[in-house]
């Protein structure tokens, strides 16, 4: 479809807004693939429920498994426009810009060597996902890699049956990698 001829309207208050800029609506829609909001500036969308719309990323810093645990339909937002999306002349928005990062935060305080007790998440054939609090997940390795083959008592082979999600694990940092949002761990002691 051409924007600019159907809507020149849209297209134009589109055009106008600039990344950072803060955004007011309503949430119109949540579907599987993310949230429709009616921004209270500007005009409606000839298709969508709303002209803003956030993708599932960006409604949380923290894991959820559905929108609604986050956002319900008729519930005010305020938001940080991020881009014009031209193909669906839509505002793409996000809620989490607004909201402090629970990664840097925990960045902040912890550091390589510190012994934490956490929780197991999950348990996949590449290792053991912990959960340390706050919504902070990180990752047990069962194979060697080269940065880890050096740590004492670094898991070396699948151990994935000597743990149960659910279970408490006392776990050390091993790495903090912000840029790829990535956390590694170690088991602090042999046995689960």
């Amino acid at each position: 479809m051409n924007w600019q001829a159907e809507s020149p309207e849209l297209w134009t208050f589109l055009g106008s807004l600039h990344d950072g800029e803060i955004l007011t609506g309503t949430v119109a829609a949540i579907e599987r693939f993310g949230v429709f909001v009616a921004l209270d500036e500007g005009p409606g969308h000839p298709l969508f429920p709303g002209v803003g719309f956030l993708t599932m990323p960006e409604l949380s810093w923290r894991h959820f498994n559905d929108p609604e645990q986050v956002v319900r339909i008729g519930q005010r937002v305020t938001c940080e426009f991020i881009g014009f999306d031209t193909y669906n002349a839509e505002a793409r928005l996000s809620l989490r810009a607004l909201q402090p990062d629970p990664l840097r935060a925990f960045a902040c305080r912890t550091e390589a060597g510190h012994v934490l007790r956490g929780t197991v998440n999950a348990v996949r054939p590449i290792g053991v996902f912990v959960d340390v609090g706050d919504g902070i997940v990180g990752l047990v390795p069962f194979r060697e890699n080269p940065g880890a083959a050096k740590v004492p008592g670094f898991p070396s082979a699948d151990r994935s049956a000597d743990f149960e999600v659910g279970a408490g694990i006392t776990i050390v940092v091993l790495n903090i990698d912000l840029s790829r949002r990535r956390l590694l761990f170690t088991q602090a002691d042999a046995s689960p």
